[in-house]
């Protein structure tokens, strides 16, 4: 059974969380609105005592790291252990952008049950990352790739 997705309405807490990332990406980007650049997008995360924290991505052929990766790192690195909801904004008023596959597994593997924000054909919207990777496989560092886990979608 394909596991349904369920979008929320967003919050006046993830409308905050949004507008944050916005002005990070937009005191920190380095490009014109008509430019590439090594950072063009920013990211939000919220931690479950409300802690914002944010990053900014670091674009490079090799593969850099994707704003949300860098704002989980910057809220770990602040002693945030329980991420609750993430978002991902571009610069120049590109609004927000949904995850990228890579940055999903990671979310997925570890962060279960995190809101992620999203815009979607009825608006931004918030979705569950087990809604946005159904009949994904979790992966972890002591045993690899696991079996699929369906209470993980109930």
């Amino acid at each position: 059974m394909v596991p349904s997705v369920e979008l929320k309405m967003l919050t006046a807490n993830d409308r905050e969380l949004i507008e944050y990332a916005r002005q990070v990406i937009d005191a920190n980007t380095d490009a014109g609105p008509d430019e590439d650049g090594a950072h063009t997008m920013g990211a939000a995360v919220r931690d479950a005592d409300g802690r914002m924290f944010a990053g900014v991505n670091l674009y490079h052929f090799t593969g850099g790291p994707c704003a949300e990766l860098v704002a989980l790192g910057t809220a770990r690195s602040n002693g945030a252990r329980n991420i609750t909801t993430i978002v991902a904004v571009g610069n120049h008023g590109r609004g927000v952008v949904g995850p990228c596959g890579r940055d999903r597994q990671v979310l997925f593997d570890y962060h279960p049950g995190i809101r992620v924000l999203l815009p979607t054909a009825a608006g931004l919207r918030a979705a569950t990352i087990e809604a946005l990777m159904p009949f994904a496989a979790t992966w972890t560092i002591e045993n690899g790739t696991q079996e699929f886990d369906e209470a993980r979608f109930a």
